[in-house]
C-alpha cells in the first residue's frame, strides 16, 4: 500500500508535500525572484526597498494555494489577485516577462513532468488573468487616479451622428 492509497482512509498527499513542501516553493520564489530583481518592466512593480516581502507574500500563497499551510490567508485575507494586481500597469509584456523568470525557477526544481506540467499550468493561466492593459508602457497606478487601463466610455446622445 502506498501514502496515496485511500482505499485504507488514509488521506492522500496535497501537491505540495508531493513536490517537496516548503523547502521547494521557496526554492521555486528564490529563483523567480532572481529575475525579477534586475528586470526594468517588473521590478518597478515591487514597492520595498528589497524583494524579502514579496518573497514571503508569493511563498505563503502559492503554499496555501497548493495544499500547504493556510498562513496567507490568516494573515492577509483573501488573496484577491485581480484585486491586489490592479493598481499595476500588467501588460502582455509584464506578463511575458514574469512567465519567463517563472519558467526559470520552475525548470531549477526538476520535478517530474506531471508535477511540472501541472504547476506550469496553473502558473501560466494565473499570468494571464493578471493582465489589465494593452497599453504599451506605463508602471504603477495612472496619474490621474484612474484605474489603469480604464478608458472614458460615453453613450453618444440620440441628437448625436455617429
Amino acid at each position: 500500500m502506498t501514502d496515496n492509497d485511500t482505499s485504507s482512509g488514509a488521506t492522500p498527499l496535497s501537491f505540495y508535500d508531493e513536490v517537496g513542501g516548503h523547502d521547494t516553493f521557496v526554492r521555486l520564489v528564490d529563483a523567480f525572484y532572481r529575475g525579477v530583481a534586475d528586470d526594468d518592466v517588473l521590478r518597478p512593480m515591487y514597492p520595498e526597498e528589497d524583494l524579502g516581502p514579496a518573497k514571503e507574500r508569493l511563498t505563503m500563497f502559492l503554499e496555501q494555494y497548493w495544499g500547504g499551510p493556510t498562513t496567507y490567508s490568516e494573515q492577509r485575507g483573501h488573496p484577491r489577485l485581480r484585486m491586489r494586481h490592479s493598481p499595476f500597469h500588467v501588460n502582455p509584456d509584464a506578463r511575458d516577462r514574469w512567465l519567463a523568470h517563472m519558467r526559470t525557477a520552475v525548470d531549477e526544481l526538476n520535478l517530474p513532468p506531471l508535477h511540472e506540467t501541472t504547476l506550469w499550468d496553473y502558473l501560466q493561466r494565473a499570468a494571464m488573468a493578471m493582465v489589465n492593459t494593452f497599453e504599451p508602457s506605463g508602471i504603477g497606478p495612472a496619474a490621474d487616479g484612474r484605474a489603469v487601463g480604464a478608458l472614458p466610455v460615453t453613450a453618444a446622445s440620440p441628437d448625436e451622428p455617429r
